[in-house]
């Protein structure tokens, strides 16, 4: 049996949990935002989270008018594996820090031999 929020709940949920994460982790994003969507766009359950844009270690002038990058988490796939509300924080925890660091430059390799992924 798997968790369920509405959109809003949901969100709130991420928000604490994106003020729960260490200072050095989150005061070096700039220009990133942090959105919920229901399904990915294939509207599969596999995906939890995503970033999109181009990693600092990637770039080169980082200029005004550039769109943010984004970071994405997925309320359907996030609650169908989980069961409790701590569970849920925890699944979003792990997500949030897994993309953030794709936003630093650090890949899936890494991530898992960091424990991460």
């Amino acid at each position: 049996m798997s968790l369920e929020l509405t959109p809003e709940e949901f969100e709130t949920v991420v928000v604490d949990e994106l003020d729960a994460l260490p200072d050095e982790m989150v005061d070096g994003l700039e220009n990133v935002v942090f959105v919920t969507e229901d399904r990915p766009e294939d509207r599969s359950l596999d995906l939890l989270g995503l970033y999109e844009g181009t990693a600092l270690t990637e770039r080169d002038v980082y200029g005004f008018g550039e769109l943010p990058d984004r970071i994405v988490l997925y309320r359907e796939p996030l609650l169908a594996i989980s069961e409790t509300e701590d569970e849920l924080r925890d699944e979003i925890h792990v997500t949030l820090v897994h993309e953030i660091a794709h936003y630093y430059g650090i890949d899936d390799d890494e991530l898992h031999r960091l424990g991460w992924a």
